[in-house]
């Protein structure tokens, strides 16, 4: 918790949080704007404006799903992810008659679209694609799109009202990283033992979305580094220092980031209970979550992925977000009874939820 900033935003922005991290997985792109603002302490709004700017960029890297990633990142860790991101989709392509011509074309269409600065979501790009006999029927679209961003072609650009928009790749980042091979591997996994640790190798595997092999010559970079404690005969790795930041960029800067500016509080007392939002960095970073989620909860909460109530470190609970009227209502529902004090800390988080989201009312519901 303190390494990943839940136990006290210090981290001055959602770019330098997601600096520190690597990346922070972003399907669910509200509840990842709140995985962001815990531990920064950044309004919703300031968020969207960063995304907007594209101080933060959005795209699917690592597992084959959304995450956000800085500008900076992108090219080093799609180089990294994406020959085994296409693997995985050859299968799809071929039930979708996608082809190595097919996506040739739509490339091609893409950037002939984009070019001169120009953001474009997805529905018109998918008139653009009709209009080019490029079939956009059932999830063909997700996938050319997919194979268009691996290639480092498109990233997110400035939404459009609530669309997400495409801008090319090119256009929209100027400073980056240039890593490849061990290197590559090696700040991988520098980001993730540094921000995530005690945390095991398959763990980083998983995260990572490389293999075993891969992760082993990650970590062998970057060994010296990193202490190991073994508890139930698992060895866990983490950073020497909770502060270790050469090779890593600061948003706009072009330079290596001064160490005092991420620091991460080395004591603190932990927060007796938090709202974690869908697919949390707390959760989703593990191959193995079972510290956190007692195993009687694992269906209920989707195996920790869903939005969930922890309390003393453990998930005891899941909540939702109701838009209403002028305000927010947050759904509880615990699986175990808690006591008083609990009670009255899970509706002080929902207060600091709807401060986030800048409503005025806060409206907590619990259900059975």
């Amino acid at each position: 918790m303190r390494n990943q900033g839940v136990v006290k935003a210090t981290l001055p922005d959602a770019a330098s949080l997601v600096g520190w991290m690597g990346c922070v997985q972003a399907q669910d792109f509200a509840q990842a704007k709140w995985g962001l603002g815990l531990r920064t302490g950044a309004p919703e709004a300031r968020i969207e404006e960063d995304f907007n700017a594209g101080r933060i960029l959005r795209t699917h890297v690592l597992r084959p799903t959304w995450h956000f990633i800085l500008p900076q990142d992108i090219g080093w860790m799609l180089r990294l992810s994406a020959p085994r991101i296409k693997a995985f989709s050859k299968p799809m392509h071929r039930q979708l008659d996608i082809d190595t011509a097919v996506l040739r074309r739509s490339k091609k269409v893409i950037e002939k679209s984009l070019a001169g600065g120009k953001a474009l979501t997805r529905t018109e790009l998918a008139t653009i694609f009709k209009r080019a006999r490029i079939n956009t029927d059932d999830i063909r679209m997700n996938f050319l799109m997919m194979d268009a961003e691996l290639d480092g072609i498109i990233c997110s650009g400035p939404r459009k009202g609530k669309q997400f928009t495409y801008v090319l790749l090119t256009e929209g980042v100027s400073q980056v990283l240039d890593l490849d091979g061990d290197a590559a591997l090696g700040e991988l996994a520098r980001r993730y033992f540094t921000s995530r640790g005690p945390a095991t190798l398959q763990d980083f595997a998983w995260w990572g979305g490389v293999n075993l092999g891969q992760a082993k010559r990650g970590f062998e970079v970057v060994k010296e580094m990193l202490e190991c404690v073994v508890v139930n005969g698992q060895a866990y790795w983490f950073a020497r220092a909770l502060v270790d930041t050469a090779g890593l960029a600061l948003p706009g800067s072009g330079t290596l980031a001064d160490t005092a500016s991420l620091a991460l509080p080395r004591s603190g007392a932990l927060p007796p209970v938090i709202l974690l939002p869908a697919f949390d960095e707390l959760t989703v970073a593990y191959k193995d979550r079972s510290d956190i989620l007692p195993r009687e909860y694992e269906k209920e909460s989707s195996y920790g992925l869903k939005p969930v109530v922890v309390v003393n470190g453990r998930i005891v609970g899941i909540w939702r977000r109701v838009l209403g009227k002028g305000k927010v209502i947050v759904e509880v529902r615990l699986f175990e009874k808690v006591s008083k004090t609990a009670e009255r800390l899970i509706g002080r988080e929902v207060k600091r939820y709807g401060k986030f989201v800048e409503e005025g009312v806060v409206e907590i519901r619990k259900l059975c």
